[in-house]
């Protein structure tokens, strides 16, 4: 196993240098609860863009760490499978936060991650529950393998990237969140052939 690899297994502190900004609700490492209190990233008061990815059972496309570059943070929303995957996905220096899968077998990932960005509360979680957690307004899921943006009946916003490496929906992908002052934009990205 390379010395990146063991990073992500040790709670990213090796590969990240110690620095654990942006891990687990920025309380120093991967905590051991199912579910994390909001946590705020340095950076979480101005404009941040935030790759939200899922479902990369082990695999992604060659031009996907590349797409990944211009990311303030980047979100997995579960189904990681080995932690060595997120090694050579993430870029070296950039926060991440990992929600655990069906499919993940590290219970030191969280269940659920409460983070506020640019004044948003976001909810993640990788299979989606049939109601959100009271106060819930915006629910990031992954599990379908289907890219979604919708609004339940109780008015939760239910935002999903579909899968970097096992479509349901035929298209490999991926979103930006563009977050600022109170505000986010959603941006699916198909990942097409010869990415």
């Amino acid at each position: 196993m390379s010395d990146r690899a063991a990073g992500v297994k040790g709670g990213f502190a090796e590969r990240r240098g110690g620095d654990h900004r942006g891990h687990g609700g920025g309380h120093g490492g991967w905590r051991h609860e199912n579910r994390h209190d909001i946590g705020t990233a340095p950076c979480s008061v101005g404009r941040m863009r935030i790759a939200v990815i899922s479902d990369t059972h082990d695999r992604y496309p060659p031009g996907l760490p590349a797409l990944l570059r211009g990311a303030d943070e980047i979100w997995h929303l579960g189904d990681v499978c080995a932690p060595e995957t997120l090694a050579e996905l993430v870029p070296s220096g950039v926060p991440l936060q990992v929600v655990r899968g069906n499919c993940d077998d590290w219970p030191a990932w969280p269940l659920t991650l409460d983070l506020r960005r640019g004044g948003v509360v976001f909810h993640l979680v990788h299979i989606p529950p049939r109601r959100a957690p009271a106060g819930v307004k915006v629910l990031l899921h992954g599990h379908t393998h289907v890219p979604a943006d919708v609004v339940d009946e109780a008015g939760v916003r239910r935002l999903n990237p579909g899968s970097v490496s096992l479509p349901r929906a035929g298209v490999r992908s991926f979103a930006w969140l563009n977050v600022d002052a109170g505000h986010f934009r959603w941006t699916p990205v198909e990942l097409r052939e010869g990415v």
